[in-house]
């Protein structure tokens, strides 16, 4: 088994890692990592249907759909990251009690009352402190999940917060629980660094690890190739998103304003506008909505042709994006 020595914090390599670590290294791996600030949703979600679009949008935190199913999860800052990459066992492929065992028995040495509970997550004292996914290929698992040691919660939840009954769909929803920080349950909590590397430690004694594997330049290009082709473009993050109905209502100058969207792999299939507040432009932009993604980049382009808004604005007015997202 070895140990992946990976320092890199940008969420599109550390993702696509995952999958190059699974498929193309047939050894057995252990790896420890952290992004920066983003949301990583589960392979069969709905991304904007699991998002505060206006919040992510605004302060450009990047949305990265993953290889494993369940819901969608936050890193950042104070949230460190495992993954678990083993040959199965037949018949018992999945089995998220025995790839967390190690992860909370760790945590019990801190004297964190940590244990497995609900479908896939690690809490303590009933709030969720980590949550997992499994992927299954050929005869390999990969298991990964989250450790939220000292996180800012807050911009976790404001992230992820959502608008009930703006989306219809059949994805995967997440299960909105309570959430805590590892370090508050601990007296006098090391460093986050010092954390990682005590977890580190154990893991190698737990595991017998001898081997270090160090992501070299080859691996590198690989993954980033992996990166280009898939996980840094829209097909992928948004347009493998199950076909879903979208009902935004803003206030926009002089009324309301409201918009009923079907769309089928993130593509528009067909657009309703209604309220007070519509002016001719609107009928116009109905009817060159279908065909169109449903990403920012081209619904600005036909606000702008509109004058809906200003030409030189380079980020859509918060009012507009409720209405569309």
């Amino acid at each position: 088994m070895n140990l992946v020595k990976n320092s890199r914090r940008d969420p599109y390599f550390n993702i696509a890692l995952e999958e190059y670590l699974l498929k193309q290294i047939r050894d057995d791996s252990v790896m420890l990592w952290c992004s920066k600030p983003s949301i990583i949703l589960g392979k069969h979600q709905n991304a904007l249907a699991e998002i505060n679009f206006p919040y992510v949008y605004a302060r450009n935190i990047p949305v990265v759909r993953r290889l494993t199913g369940g819901g969608t999860v936050f890193h950042g800052p104070g949230n460190l990251n495992f993954t678990f990459i083993q040959q199965g066992e037949t018949g018992k492929m999945i089995d998220f009690r025995k790839y967390t065992a190690p992860v909370i028995d760790f945590l019990n040495t801190l004297g964190v009352p940590a244990k497995f509970e609900g479908k896939n997550d690690i809490r303590v004292n009933g709030r969720k402190i980590s949550g997992n996914a499994e992927h299954v290929f050929k005869d390999r698992v990969l298991h990964h999940g989250t450790l939220l040691y000292q996180a800012d919660l807050g911009l976790l939840e404001e992230a992820i917060r959502i608008e009930p009954d703006r989306y219809k769909d059949r994805g995967v929803q997440s299960v909105r629980g309570k959430v805590a920080n590892i370090a508050d349950f601990i007296k006098d909590p090391p460093p986050f660094d010092q954390f990682m590397q005590m977890l580190n430690a154990y893991l190698k004694t737990y595991f017998g690890i001898v081997n270090e594997y160090v992501v070299g330049s080859k691996d590198i290009h690989a993954v980033y190739s992996l990166v280009a082709n898939k996980y840094n473009r829209w097909e992928w993050n948004y347009g493998y998103s199950p076909a879903y109905a979208f009902i935004g209502r803003t206030f926009f100058q002089k009324g309301d304003i409201g918009l009923e969207l079907k769309v089928k792999n993130g593509v528009i299939m067909s657009a309703a506008f209604s309220g007070s507040g519509l002016s001719p432009s609107w009928q116009l932009i109905e009817k060159e909505l279908p065909g169109k993604r449903h990403e920012v980049s081209e619904i600005s382009h036909l606000l702008r042709h509109y004058r809906i808004i200003s030409p030189r604005m380079r980020k859509v007015p918060a009012a507009l994006l409720k209405l569309f997202f």
